[in-house]
C-alpha cells in the first residue's frame, strides 16, 4: 500500500474528504519526524515506537573494487513494534473492529440561522393563508 491508497482507505473508513486526510497524514509524519530529529521517541501503545539509534562506524568494502571504505557513524530512524501489532500480523490475535464516532454537525452562525428561518416562516404563512380563502369562500 502506498501513501494515496492509505488516504483513500482512510477517506472511505473516515467518511472525511481526501484533501483532509492528506493534511491530517501529513501532520502525522511531519510531527514524527520532528521528534526523531530532537532525539525523542513517539510510542502509540499496541501499535509501536518510533525511536532514533546510533549506528557505529564500520569499514565496508566498494562492489567494483572491493577496495575497502571507512562509513562513518550515522544516527538511523528504527521502529519497534509493539505487542498488539505483533499478535495480529502473526495471526494470534484478531484485528479490533474500527469504532468511529459520528461527526458532529457544523455549527451555523446566528445571521445564517435567521436568514434560514425567515424563508421558512413565509414558506410556511402562505400555504396557510390560501387554504383559510379556499375554505371561507370568496370575501365580500
Amino acid at each position: 500500500m502506498n501513501r494515496a491508497e492509505l488516504v483513500e482507505n482512510v477517506a472511505k473508513v473516515t467518511g472525511q474528504p481526501k484533501s483532509e486526510v492528506t493534511r491530517t497524514l501529513s501532520a502525522f509524519i511531519h510531527t514524527i519526524t520532528g521528534a526523531l530529529s530532537h532525539g525523542d521517541k513517539v510510542t502509540l501503545v499496541g501499535f509501536g515506537t518510533f525511536e532514533r539509534r546510533m549506528r557505529k562506524a564500520r569499514t565496508g568494502r566498494n562492489p567494483r573494487t572491493l577496495a575497502p571504505l571507512k562509513i562513518a557513524a550515522a544516527r538511523v530512524p528504527a521502529f519497534r513494534a509493539g505487542k498488539e501489532l505483533k499478535d495480529i500480523v502473526n495471526g494470534r490475535a484478531k484485528q479490533p473492529t474500527l469504532v468511529l464516532a459520528k461527526p458532529k454537525a457544523a455549527a451555523k452562525p446566528a445571521a445564517a440561522k435567521k436568514a434560514a428561518a425567515k424563508p421558512a416562516k413565509k414558506a410556511a404563512a402562505k400555504p396557510v393563508k390560501k387554504a383559510a380563502a379556499k375554505k371561507g369562500g370568496k370575501k365580500k
